[in-house]
């Protein structure tokens, strides 16, 4: 069943195909508390590249004993990240460092515990300035309401997502070591996911679009 559930999900995230800015408003700034919250909730479930970074997230934070630190430290860094896109300020190579993230994130996971959490928190929030400084561009020109909802909205959705795999692997695989197969497995298949993004993405800047 694990095998049968890693494989369906390889093939959906594989078949999305990548995208850097992901907006379930077709690209409209909210204008609302609602619209601001709805698109917080939807970005980073329909931006499948941030999807696999979130959920290689929460397997990485389950192998340690805090297990929601990680996801936390991340959700930060994203909302940091959304307000440097906010106050019009670039980061470099985003694209390259965000699928770059998501093959770390699957090896770290398939390598089993981490030794030292405060080391992986900070490369969380280091690599969540970056996913949410793209998540920004859906809210650029945004006034304070719809703005702060959608902080909310993804700071929730990313905080439930990393903490529920995180606390539900820990608790149905029985993680307790290095040696927990499952979780691996799973982080391979985020690996191979950051990997086809970030090879479509480098043959995108190499031999852009006519």
């Amino acid at each position: 069943m694990t095998r049968i559930f890693l494989s369906a999900a390889a093939m959906i995230l594989m078949s999305a195909g990548a995208a850097f800015a992901h907006h379930p408003l077709g690209g409209m700034t909210p204008q609302t508390a609602l619209h601001g919250l709805l698109s917080g909730i939807g970005h980073p479930v329909i931006g499948f590249d941030h999807l696999a970074f979130v959920v290689g997230v929460g397997l990485i934070a389950a192998f340690h004993r805090s297990k929601l630190a990680m996801p936390a430290a991340f959700v930060g860094g994203t909302m940091a990240g959304t307000m440097l896109t906010v106050s019009a300020f670039t980061l470099p190579l985003a694209e390259i460092v965000i699928t770059a993230s998501v093959v770390v994130a699957g090896m770290v996971a398939m390598r089993g515990k981490v030794t030292d959490l405060r080391f992986a928190a900070a490369l969380a929030v280091i690599a969540g300035l970056f996913h949410g400084w793209a998540y920004g561009a859906a809210v650029v020109g945004a006034e304070t309401t719809p703005l702060v909802a959608y902080l909310a909205g993804f700071g929730l959705v990313q905080m439930a997502i990393a903490g529920g795999i995180a606390l539900g692997a820990a608790r149905i695989w029985n993680i307790i070591d290095a040696e927990a197969l499952q979780p691996r497995l799973a982080g391979a298949v985020v690996a191979g996911v950051g990997l086809a993004f970030l090879v479509e993405t480098v043959e995108g800047m190499i031999f852009p679009a006519m």
